[in-house]
């Protein structure tokens, strides 16, 4: 068992795929879950199901890429919890297309929620674990920020752009004891990547530039997740796992 103390998790994207399994594997290991999406319904089902397997846990809908909006929430949990301990930032969608196809909304629409989510959570959050000299923060970034990947320039420079700000907020909160690591998974069986997996041709074609030649589980994720909001990796900032297969290497 990895070690936590009483600690609160604030855990973005949490109605679905990795960002559920994130704040479920967290409160399995006795840490408080915000469980945060757009969607009350999602957001609320992966709440209760922690709260049914005895865990500790409760929803806020919030659209991430609303600054204001973001600004609001966490306020309103700074009043409830003296302080959120670690910090998730996993929300995100794709609107994949070739560049010269790529409309500037869906261009705006992946960068708000994707990056410009991680910068609206982190800026109120992250003051408070600085004053009490302790904090974690992981960005869930993509193997796509690091390689590249055609017909997703918008997803790719979010991921991109998560990278480099995870490196720059290491630097600036070394000095308080709060550590921002960033994850970076592969192909992982999750809604987003359905029409991949369960077509035979397109996943022959992916499984070729993955060493492991399966598919990751959102449970991949989410463990390593789980080490870096640990007490266990007190050392470890500024860095990006990559959880991919081999595919980055």
């Amino acid at each position: 068992m990895l070690t936590f103390k009483s600690r609160t998790a604030l855990v973005t994207g949490a109605g679905r795929g990795i960002g559920k399994a994130i704040a479920e594997t967290l409160a399995r290991h006795g840490v408080t879950v915000i469980c945060v999406s757009k969607s009350a319904d999602s957001c609320g089902a992966t709440a209760t199901a922690i709260t049914a397997a005895g865990g500790k846990a409760r929803a806020m809908a919030v659209d991430v890429a609303n600054g204001a909006e973001v600004a609001r929430a966490s306020e309103e949990l700074l009043k409830e919890f003296p302080n959120i301990d670690i910090l998730v930032n996993n929300a995100g969608i794709t609107r994949d297309g070739l560049l010269f196809r790529m409309s500037e909304t869906d261009w705006n629409d992946v960068i708000a929620t994707n990056l410009s989510s991680c910068f609206h959570w982190t800026k109120p959050l992250a003051r408070p674990m600085t004053r009490a000299r302790w904090g974690r923060i992981v960005n869930i970034t993509s193997v796509s920020g690091i390689m590249g990947n055609a017909g997703q320039a918008n997803y790719s420079a979010a991921k991109a752009g998560i990278i480099g700000l995870t490196k720059t907020l290491a630097r600036e909160f070394a000095s308080r004891s709060v550590t921002v690591n960033a994850v970076a998974p592969g192909f992982i069986k999750t809604d987003m990547t359905t029409e991949f997996v369960n077509n035979p041709e397109a996943s022959a074609k992916i499984l070729e530039v993955v060493p492991l030649k399966r598919f990751g589980e959102s449970a991949d994720i989410a463990n390593m997740t789980a080490y870096l909001c640990s007490e266990e990796a007190g050392y470890i900032t500024g860095q990006v796992f990559n959880v991919d297969g081999g595919m980055a290497m």
